[in-house]
């Protein structure tokens, strides 16, 4: 099945104007066009587009991601470079994982401190908690410097 580069924006949520810049980049290789010159997009595209949203994500630039793009087109000699480069990006998505989960456990705290101000009228009520006043979920973020 073939994609205008509309459908493909409509499809991936993905600008026009991105699309057409990823293609003067190079990281669509293999694009047909029509005659008059019009992109066509295929599920490789697709898919293509589909990576390069997950490397995004990870943080890779798009410097990096044309060099990725490139090994692929190496074939089988670039295998273990790109093994490499998910491995390190999954390590990398890890990390902030971890920072995520720190910011949601220290967000979380700071919603049921203020929930807990707000019931009681005042601040004060949970400045002062003795540690098993505070629940258990919490220990850990509310005594952290």
């Amino acid at each position: 099945m073939y994609y205008s580069i509309g459908e493909v924006s409509h499809i991936t949520g993905i600008a026009v104007s991105t699309l057409r810049y990823y293609d003067r980049e190079g990281m669509f290789p293999d694009i047909k066009r029509s005659n008059g010159g019009i992109r066509i997009f295929s599920q490789k595209e697709i898919e293509t587009l589909r990576i390069i949203d997950c490397l995004k994500t990870t943080g890779m630039s798009i410097k990096e991601i044309k060099e990725f793009l490139g090994w692929c087109q190496e074939g089988d000699s670039s295998l273990q470079k790109r093994r490499e480069m998910f491995y390190n990006r999954l390590e990398k998505v890890k990390k902030q994982i971890e920072t995520l989960e720190n910011t949601m456990s220290l967000l979380k705290y700071k919603c049921w401190y203020y929930d807990t101000a707000v019931a009681a009228g005042s601040e004060d009520a949970v400045k002062n908690l003795s540690t098993n006043e505070i629940p258990e979920d919490f220990l850990k973020t509310a005594k952290s410097p």
